[in-house]
């Protein structure tokens, strides 16, 4: 019995050794766990921009407004890290408003133009983010005790009393997709490779290219399906309530349009592995980084700068950002236009990368 289990356990270390690239993944991701995740969470949030203006008619500056202006330009959490606050005086309440619904800034301070206790400082926060508006609240009620000002703070959450469940849970949709692209496109495809199916397709009437389009179509549609899952799920897990079918439908377009490009992306790197340890290993270490890079549990901004570099060409990043802007904002496409744009331009470029790569492996 014993000499048997040894046997085995010869056998299978040996398998595990054969493959470097497994060897030197086993070890690196939990490295890139500690330094990915570590940054991505947690880290110190900082040049948040909002906007300052002072109450009128009439618009004459009162000392409160001057030195609470000052005050918040320089604010920081800790030494040596910098300002909190990027602020932006605005000349009219309704144009910081605007900004504020527009996603330009994440907060209005509004400040009453007869400096007296009994004036309240109002705040418009964006409250669709659950993290940032406490900072700010915070940021402005120090100022306040600092200049000796005893106005009472009177905080608006613009979208309502959004919780961190509703906040993360946009993330989960674009999780779903690329899991059910990871595990059910992917892998299926090495799994054919190994068994032979694709030298198949070599002798048949059916074109390279047919192929191709049909593979990503289908994955297209499991993903879609799985993202739409979840976005259900979410909804009735978390009580939100779309605004509009215009919503419902923006929310569709976005998760199809990520669906189109994930699938590309993992087709094109499927192709390019024959063995299913190399293939899982590589896509967790990739799914590993567009998630944490997202933003979807954690706002960007309070990503260092190396890592916050990555969300510029991070496609989930736009996915979540443009459910985020639907679902808890109830903004259209003057808002998320750019997100779209983005999520095109990725999906157009992993097609042509996946036809690519796939077509390769046939030659």
């Amino acid at each position: 019995m014993i000499r048997g289990a040894i046997a085995i356990f010869k056998r299978d270390f040996k398998k595990f050794l054969s493959n470097p690239f497994v060897v030197v993944m086993t070890l690196l991701m939990p490295v890139m766990y500690l330094v990915i995740f570590g940054n991505a969470m947690g880290g110190t949030i900082s040049h948040i921009p909002i906007g300052v203006v002072q109450e009128g008619p009439p618009y004459n500056e009162t000392p409160l407004f001057t030195n609470a202006v000052v005050e918040l330009n320089h604010i920081t959490q800790k030494d040596p890290y910098p300002k909190l606050l990027d602020v932006t005086v605005y000349t009219d309440e309704t144009i910081a408003k605007g900004a504020l619904s527009k996603g330009q800034i994440s907060a209005v301070v509004i400040f009453p133009s007869e400096v007296s206790n009994d004036n309240a400082v109002r705040l418009y926060v964006d409250s669709a983010d659950s993290i940032i508006p406490p900072l700010v609240e915070s940021a402005v009620n120090g100022i306040l005790a600092k200049i000796g000002a005893h106005n009472p703070v009177q905080v608006n959450e613009i979208y309502g009393n959004i919780k961190y469940i509703q906040f993360f849970g946009v993330g989960v949709i674009m999780m779903a997709i690329f899991t059910s692209t990871m595990f059910g496109g992917g892998i299926a495809l090495i799994k054919d490779r190994e068994a032979g199916i694709h030298e198949g397709y070599l002798v048949t009437p059916v074109k390279r290219t047919s192929i191709i389009a049909g593979i990503i179509s289908s994955g297209t549609v499991r993903a879609f399906f799985a993202g739409g899952t979840i976005f259900l799920i979410d909804i009735l897990i978390t009580g939100i309530i779309l605004r509009s079918v215009e919503d419902l439908l923006l929310v569709l377009l976005v998760i199809f349009i990520a669906c189109i490009g994930v699938t590309s992306l993992v087709v094109s790197f499927a192709s390019r592995f024959s063995a299913q340890q190399e293939y899982a290993s590589t896509v967790a270490f990739l799914n590993l980084i567009l998630f944490m890079t997202s933003g979807a549990f954690y706002p960007v901004i309070g990503m260092p700068d190396w890592l916050r570099w990555i969300t510029v060409i991070n496609p989930e990043y736009y996915g979540v950002h443009a459910l985020r802007a639907i679902i808890l904002r109830g903004q259209g496409l003057d808002v998320i236009g750019i997100d779209l744009i983005a999520l095109l331009i990725f999906s157009s470029a992993m097609i042509i990368l996946g036809i690519t790569t796939y077509r390769r492996t046939l030659e």
